[in-house]
């Protein structure tokens, strides 16, 4: 049993699963605000819950086995699960699989849209682990396979599409890329060396500091945007007014020559966002 539970933990680690506090919580936002069109049952949560859970770890689990060699030389990521071989590829490739195979039954068991829609989110996933050595728009791929949650939970719900999941989506996509140039920050070195593209190896890490603010700046917009389509309130009003103070503390901890405060801004940062953006958005519905 013991065994089982670390394996358990290891595989856990490979794909970062304490990361979904980043995700997560956008997608089940996006349940709440679904909540205006549908009726949000037990049932429809737990499987779009099993969903999320499975695609974001076919997703890292495929990121993992793409990027071994990479993460292998790099000082940052070599100490991995993969390239230390406390997990194999054939487990990794078998745990892709499964969790791909997860994805594809929550969403049949949603609705038929949902199921027929499945397999083009794990290509989307998938692709993005392979632009980083071709494109330095590498950023937004990862910020659309990021996307895809909150409009699958809300296609989850809902059963259709509408402007208010499309809005959410985009923020998401816009906040993803925009951390993630961030994050990429500490690897310009190595990126440089190996031959792989990114917004700081192109530009610098002063101005893809400048293009993370930007994008920032669009979500926080978008997320303004869904008072205007949805009926939300001052306490959801308050909730941006948080946001934009994280995403403000977030941009003041890098500076181009001081990644030292990098780690604290990425997991910390990100998951008050997302999290603050949830608990706000369910008790203003809850209070309409």
């Amino acid at each position: 049993m013991q065994n089982i539970i670390s394996r358990v933990i290891t595989f856990g680690r490979m794909i970062k699963f304490s990361h979904t506090l980043f995700a997560m919580p956008f997608a089940l936002t996006s349940v709440v605000l679904a909540s205006f069109y549908d009726k949000v049952t037990a049932y429809k949560l737990v499987w779009i819950l099993v969903a999320m859970i499975g695609a974001r770890s076919a997703a890292m689990g495929f990121n993992r086995i793409a990027d071994k060699k990479f993460d292998a030389k790099n000082p940052r990521t070599r100490n991995r699960e993969l390239p230390t071989k406390k997990i194999s590829i054939g487990e990794a490739s078998a745990f892709v699989a499964v969790s791909s195979f997860v994805l594809v039954l929550a969403a049949h068991q949603l609705n038929p849209l949902c199921f027929y829609l499945s397999p083009v989110a794990l290509l989307v996933v998938f692709f993005y682990s392979f632009t980083k050595r071709f494109t330095w728009l590498s950023h937004l791929f990862l910020g659309i396979g990021m996307g895809l949650a909150p409009v699958g939970a809300w296609l989850g719900i809902a059963g259709s599409i509408s402007i208010a999941p499309v809005l959410l989506g985009l923020t998401v996509v816009a906040w993803g890329a925009g951390f993630d140039i961030i994050y990429a920050c500490q690897d310009l070195n190595y990126d440089d060396e190996a031959g792989l593209f990114s917004i700081p190896k192109i530009f610098g890490p002063a101005r893809a500091l400048g293009v993370s603010s930007a994008l920032h700046f669009v979500a926080f917009a978008l997320l303004v945007s869904l008072r205007f389509v949805l009926p939300l309130g001052n306490l959801y009003a308050f909730g941006l007014l948080v946001i934009g103070v994280i995403l403000i503390r977030q941009h003041k901890m890098v500076k181009p020559d001081d990644f030292s405060k990098l780690d604290f801004a990425f997991f910390n940062m990100n998951a008050y966002l997302s999290v603050g953006l949830f608990i706000f958005t369910l008790v203003d519905v809850l209070k309409s």
